[in-house]
């Protein structure tokens, strides 16, 4: 009825069929970039209309819980390995004195090698695999096999990535990387899954301003931008980069390829599993180049799919060392006891917290409206579009 409503109907106006919005969105606009096309779209407004006068974008990160709940891995495989019984007593009652015995006991490699093996007995019987209520259960929990290797979790939602918040606080989900103007325009974002570290999208966020129109010249965000190949891109490309030095995150000497991601919120290290590490110690605090150890939980090491070459078979621990070298930073250490500095980090930073406040609570961005990656870009899109909308009607009303 709101809608109806907002488009002047009357109540009892007939609307489209619903699958026409369906249609609409699976075959008009596959394959396009619709969150940059909506953003790009209201900037370009925004520009014209001489709302946004400076050359400054703001960035921050905030998530979007997941519809589905996780399943634990011990969960997904006894739930899908029930299930998988099930259908085959009714079918076949014989067949329960040749399956392999049941895991009785709650450890994970355990039942690994039960479902394994479980999969393995009942493939051997081509007739009963061919049986359509049969096969579907087995394929359920082969994918449950293949999604706890992949991601350790399992949902509906199979794009959907476990985040933290803070050590102890972690959510289901998606995360939305955010540029926005002072003047509190959305200028560029680019959404991921939960477990993604904020960092790594700035340049990707800066491109994107570029590319609608806004002249990059000042970056504002938190310790998590302050790593040392965003440092070191402002200083080639001549942009001011307010963003406060964490020694942990600022160094440059680990492989791109590794992909460990420094979570600032909990503090830890993040290894390319998406595992949170559960402890940390630091060593030679008097030495010049002290050391920081990150501790995982070895239990999940042992199943992990990129175990190999990380997880070394019988090992008690699995630590991730790095060297902090507090020398490199030195110019945005110095730089960041400036008043410049000051001023504009207080002046500017909250705004973006409270941009994401409004996405989340005015506009309904706290949770997906539905699954996987492609519908949470979509929500994205048109949430930011609104958001965006919203705000040049308030900034021309309040010229007038």
């Amino acid at each position: 009825m709101s809608y109806k409503y907002f488009l002047g109907m009357m109540p009892e106006d007939d609307v489209i069929n619903p699958s026409t919005l369906t249609k609409f969105r699976k075959l008009r606009l596959k394959d396009i970039e619709l969150l940059d096309l909506l953003i790009n779209k209201t900037v370009e407004i925004a520009l014209e209309k001489g709302i946004i006068k400076s050359e400054t974008i703001i960035v921050d990160a905030t998530h979007s819980g997941s519809r589905s709940n996780p399943y634990s891995p011990l969960q997904a495989l006894k739930l899908r390995s029930k299930q998988l019984r099930k259908v085959l007593y009714e079918t076949k009652a014989s067949i329960k004195d040749l399956l392999p015995a049941k895991n009785e006991d709650d450890n994970l490699e355990h039942e690994l090698a039960y479902t394994q093996a479980l999969v393995e007995k009942v493939s051997e019987d081509e007739l009963l695999i061919k049986l359509p209520k049969i096969k579907e259960r087995l394929n359920l929990l082969k994918e449950a096999l293949e999604d706890i290797q992949d991601h350790y979790t399992t949902s509906k939602d199979k794009d959907a990535r476990v985040g933290h918040k803070t050590r102890d606080d972690h959510f289901f989900g998606y995360k939305s990387h955010i540029a926005i103007t002072p003047e509190r325009i959305i200028t560029a974002a680019t959404i991921t899954s939960g477990e993604k570290g904020d960092g790594p999208q700035l340049p990707e966020l800066i491109e994107q301003s570029r590319k609608n129109g806004i002249d990059v010249k000042t970056v504002i965000g938190d310790t998590a931008y302050s790593s040392d190949s965003n440092l070191k891109q402002a200083k080639e490309e001549g942009f001011t980069l307010i963003a406060k030095v964490n020694p942990v995150i600022s160094q440059g000497h680990r492989s791109e390829t590794e992909q460990w991601e420094y979570n600032k919120d909990a503090d830890m290290y993040v290894c390319p599993a998406g595992h949170m590490a559960i402890e940390k110690k630091k060593h030679g605090k008097r030495t010049q180049n002290p050391i920081v150890s990150y501790f995982f939980d070895i239990e999940k090491c042992k199943t992990c799919a990129f175990r190999e070459g990380c997880y070394k078979e019988g090992a008690k621990t699995k630590s991730y060392s790095i060297t902090i070298k507090s020398d490199t930073q030195r110019e945005q250490i110095a730089f960041q006891e400036t008043e410049e500095f000051k001023e504009l980090y207080k002046k500017e930073r909250y705004k973006i917290e409270a941009k994401n406040a409004e996405l989340k609570n005015v506009l309904g961005y706290a949770r997906a409206e539905s699954y996987g990656m492609d519908a949470m870009q979509m929500q994205g899109a048109i949430t930011m579009f609104a958001a965006n909308v919203k705000r040049i009607i308030t900034l021309l009303g309040a010229s007038k």
